[in-house]
């Protein structure tokens, strides 16, 4: 049996942080729901691309529009075997949800795999689950990352960072690293 894993995203989520994980984890084999508060199976969520173009933080352009394959109200935690926090702007008003907050919350409670890449980090935070753990974010994320108990993991744009179930990335260059230590956290 397939395990199935939520993927929480919003509108100007990172493109490639919604995307690609997406793809690859289907492509892997597992199940995975897409879902965004407000929305339903179907409807589409505004991607964001950000870039490293040498500014003192990313550009941002329009991305692609994502569909989503479940209805956030439909859905419950308990159903799932792991969880996936994309970055973006996404995060900025997810974390102000408190049905996603109760989600991110029982995923740690279970000591379910959960996955968080660049700005996703302020969901983590915003549910207080970081006390003790180390995360790595989007540089930007730092102080979130630590005001919220967590150790920020302050490593390399490509690398990635696993503690216990927790996987985190800082941006979309680390899709390599991260998703290989996700499948080895979902595996376990």
């Amino acid at each position: 049996m397939s395990k199935k894993i939520l993927m929480i995203a919003g509108d100007f989520a990172e493109d490639y942080e919604t995307m690609v994980p997406f793809q690859t984890l289907l492509a892997c084999g597992y199940t995975v729901h897409a879902v965004c508060p407000g929305k339903k199976a179907g409807q589409t969520i505004a991607t964001a691309i950000h870039d490293f173009e040498g500014d003192q933080t990313y550009t941002e352009k329009r991305g692609h529009n994502f569909a989503l394959n479940a209805t956030f109200a439909e859905i419950k935690a308990s159903d799932y075997d792991a969880l996936v926090i994309p970055g973006g702007r996404a995060p900025e008003y997810l974390r102000l949800n408190a049905e996603v907050i109760a989600a991110v919350k029982h995923f740690f409670d279970a000591n379910k795999p959960v996955a968080a890449v660049c700005h996703g980090a302020q969901v983590l935070a915003a549910a207080r689950v970081l006390e003790g753990r180390t995360c790595s974010a989007y540089p930007a994320c730092r102080p979130e990352v630590e005001l919220a108990g967590g150790t920020y993991a302050d490593i390399a744009i490509d690398a990635a960072v696993t503690d216990g179930n927790l996987v985190t990335a800082p941006a979309w260059p680390a899709h390599p690293a991260w998703l290989k230590q996700f499948m080895a956290v979902l595996s376990a």
